[in-house]
C-alpha cells in the first residue's frame, strides 16, 4: 500500500526516534481525535512506551497532542489485533470480495474497549488498515454464545 508522509509526520517521527531511541514506520496525525497515531516497527513497542509510560507521556508534552502506538505485524490478522489491544479479539471475519473485515471480541466489557469514546479505537483501526492493508473495517461484534 502507498503511504505518503509529510514533513509535519518526518518531525514526528523523529522527535519519537530521539526520545526513545525506537524506530516507527509510520506515523498519523488525526486532527478529528486531537492526536498522533505511531505505527511503531515490531520489538520495539517496550522501548517506545518506556517504563511505566514514560516516554509517552515525555512525547505527550513535547508534542502537545494525545499520543498513541501499534506495534506492525506482517499479516493484516495480527495487525488488527495489535490496534484493538488489550480488547481480546476473537474472530476476524473477512467479507465477500473485498467486503469490510467485521471484528468480533470475546467479552462485553472488550467491546467497549475496541470501539473507544465516540468510536475513536475502531476510527484508529480503519485508517491504519486502510494505509497499510488497504482493507476497510466494518463492525466490532460480541462472540456469539451459540459458536
Amino acid at each position: 500500500m502507498e503511504r505518503n508522509i509529510g514533513f509535519k509526520e518526518r518531525r514526528y517521527i523523529e522527535e519519537l526516534r530521539i526520545l526513545t531511541k525506537s524506530t516507527a514506520l509510520d506515523c498519523v496525525i488525526d486532527d478529528r481525535f486531537d492526536r498522533v497515531i505511531y505505527v511503531i516497527q515490531q520489538g520495539d513497542m517496550g522501548l517506545a512506551i518506556g517504563k511505566k509510560g514514560e516516554n509517552i507521556r515525555r512525547l505527550q508534552t513535547v508534542l502537545g497532542k494525545r499520543i498513541e502506538m501499534v506495534e506492525y505485524a506482517d499479516s493484516s490478522d495480527a495487525f488488527i489485533v495489535n490496534i484493538f489491544k488489550p480488547a481480546e479479539i476473537v474472530t476476524i471475519e473477512r467479507g465477500p470480495e473485498n467486503g469490510p473485515v467485521n471484528v468480533r471480541v470475546k467479552q462485553r466489557s472488550d467491546l467497549g474497549i475496541a470501539i473507544g469514546k465516540a468510536g475513536c479505537n475502531i476510527e484508529k483501526a480503519r485508517i491504519l488498515c486502510k494505509r497499510f492493508f488497504g482493507i476497510d473495517v466494518g463492525e466490532v461484534l460480541l462472540k456469539e454464545e451459540n459458536l
